[in-house]
């Protein structure tokens, strides 16, 4: 079976309604509602709507063009780890049930596109797991399903609770309200060990290397082996009740320096491997409807793995799209990048599937990286101006071999995720998901101490829940930004104000409304003018927030 591509191309329905809000250019919109989430408290607030009027915008305006169809959007979500499922099996049922809730309910963050790993990755209690020990074993989902002993663990409050009950969860609420399932994508962070040429899950940096660790490669006589390895997972989940919407050959293909689980690849060897191996091995299995996706990591180098994997005839049709993270930089969206592979490649879709506030509160590695005032971060359990304001930084914050830091300096956590979905969504992706949906208040567990942010923490020794504004941002963009929409275009002029003190996108659905995200970075409300088709209206969006604007279209 070959996969279909149409997911970049607008549906008919999105083509029908974006004709008919064009033909509509002299009918005055109407403003549906207008959410807020911002510093000052405001949370998935509604606030008092505003009119158009006929007319053309000067000055600050953001302009959309229905009329303007680009790509169909996948979804927007967050993911399941074993982590988070530790985290969650300290609460009882009833209360772990109504965080879940938050996350996937219709009243919550209804979050419709996930991932989780395959086998075990940073994010692991202990780590250095997979479902297969050894080439004589039997493959098992033992893993993701044993619970937690609380003689091992003092305060679990359900131990049977593990990744796959939380998947399993997570797709009984979504059933219950009539949806269906999130669309989850699987990656595993390496293969089994025996498979690879080093024979170990992970080989750190140190003096005698180096610090030149690794995760090794797979041995050439285990390539299908690790293939099929992948078909037995979707087999063994797929028993479970759990269908998989896409698969990506290996989380992070060039590797952490060895400093967890990694399996390295180059753009050359994943081709092969795709093209030989996991693409016949998926059809093979009855898997051929799992999207695959290439890559799965940082913006920079996404044109050069397009070449070498979307232009050779012989493996595209065993592929559906990339998968791309954001550790690149903490502000640039590589916009650039993402355009030029969409105009060579416009039939596979572009899925950002992993970002975090990564390196929370660690101390600075032995690795070129010096100290220095706020590397270091603190206070940010239970406190939102942490959240709201430059004090995160990321691993490269000054690194000396990642252009000195230049390209990752201190940042605001949510400014960093709501201009990289804005900007994302407007440079032509499809989908957008967080990493950990939910981690302890240090941003674990983690098996190597490499803590993060997430959008719900808990306190496990007192089973305090705190949603963090990534919470409210990620539930903003996720309500309003559904599955079949299509994105549309967008043209902001900032006139005499920062360059990135304003940025905006648009999508639209069938029945024919326009949903505007705003993201103001500043610390004073922008007055700006909100011109679509021939119609102005005047809004005022806060001072550093992220603003929803969902407009119906009249005839």
């Amino acid at each position: 079976m070959q996969l279909s591509h149409t997911n970049v191309r607008p549906s008919r329905l999105a083509v029908f309604a974006a004709g008919a809000l064009a033909s509509a250019a002299t009918a005055s919109p109407r403003v549906l509602d207008i959410t807020v989430t911002s510093e000052a408290g405001q949370k998935l607030a509604s606030v008092p709507t505003v009119e158009f009027r006929p007319g053309s915008a000067a000055g600050v305006s953001i302009a959309i063009d229905p009329a303007d169809v680009q790509q169909t959007i996948d979804g927007i979500g967050s993911s399941f780890t074993e982590s988070s499922a530790f985290v969650l099996a300290h609460l009882d049922p009833e209360r772990r049930r109504e965080v879940i809730q938050r996350i996937f309910g219709a009243e919550g963050a209804n979050f419709t596109l996930t991932r989780t790993h395959i086998g075990s990755c940073d994010f692991s209690v202990e780590g250095r797991y997979a479902y297969q020990d050894s080439a004589d074993a039997t493959f098992t989902l033992a893993p993701d399903r044993a619970g937690f002993n609380p003689a091992t663990y003092p305060g679990i409050m359900d131990e049977t609770y593990d990744l796959l009950p939380m998947i399993q969860e997570a797709a009984e609420i979504k059933r219950a309200q009539g949806d269906e399932p999130p669309r989850l994508i699987a990656s595993a962070w390496t293969a089994p060990p025996w498979m690879k040429d080093t024979g170990e899950w992970f080989t750190p940096g140190s003096p005698a290397n180096n610090w030149q660790g690794t995760g090794g490669s797979l041995l050439a006589e285990h390539e299908r082996t690790y293939a099929d390895y992948t078909v037995d997972y979707l087999d063994a989940y797929n028993r479970e009740g759990v269908e998989f919407w896409g698969i990506t050959p290996v989380n992070e293909p060039h590797g952490n320096s060895g400093s967890w689980e990694s399996m390295h690849f180059t753009a050359e060897s994943q081709n092969q491997f795709i093209k030989q191996h996991m693409g016949p091995a998926l059809r093979a299995g009855g898997h051929g409807d799992v999207r695959v996706l290439i890559y799965d990591q940082n913006r920079p180098d996404m044109q050069t793995w397009a070449d070498a994997i979307f232009g050779d005839p012989d493996t595209a049709p065993f592929v559906y799209g990339m998968a791309i993270h954001w550790y690149g930089h903490t502000e640039d969206v590589f916009a650039g990048e993402i355009q030029a592979v969409r105009e060579r490649y416009p039939q596979f879709p572009i899925i950002h599937t992993e970002g975090c506030i990564d390196n929370l509160g660690t101390e600075a590695p032995p690795t070129g990286i010096a100290d220095r005032d706020g590397w270091q971060e603190t206070d940010w359990f239970n406190n939102d101006a942490f959240w709201w304001n430059r004090n995160a930084t990321d691993w490269g914050y000054t690194a000396e071999w990642a252009d000195g830091g230049a390209n990752h300096p201190m940042y605001v956590p949510v400014h960093r995720y709501a201009r990289n979905i804005i900007g994302s969504i407007d440079a032509g992706v499809t989908g957008w998901v967080d990493w950990n949906v939910v981690l302890d208040a240090q941003g674990g567990p983690n098996h190597v101490g490499n803590f993060c942010g997430a959008p719900i923490m808990i306190d496990t020794d007192s089973g305090f829940v705190y949603e963090t504004p990534i919470f409210h941002v990620l539930a903003q963009f996720s309500r309003t930004i559904r599955p079949g929409d299509t994105a549309v275009g967008v043209t902001t002029n900032r006139a005499d104000i920062n360059r990135d003190a304003l940025h905006a996108c648009a999508t639209t659905n069938a029945d024919g409304i326009v949903a505007i995200q705003v993201l103001n970075t500043t610390k004073q409300p922008i007055d700006y003018t909100l011109e679509l088709q021939d119609h102005v209206a005047s809004v005022t969006i806060p001072a550093n927030a992220v603003q929803t604007v969902r407009v119906q279209m009249e005839k």
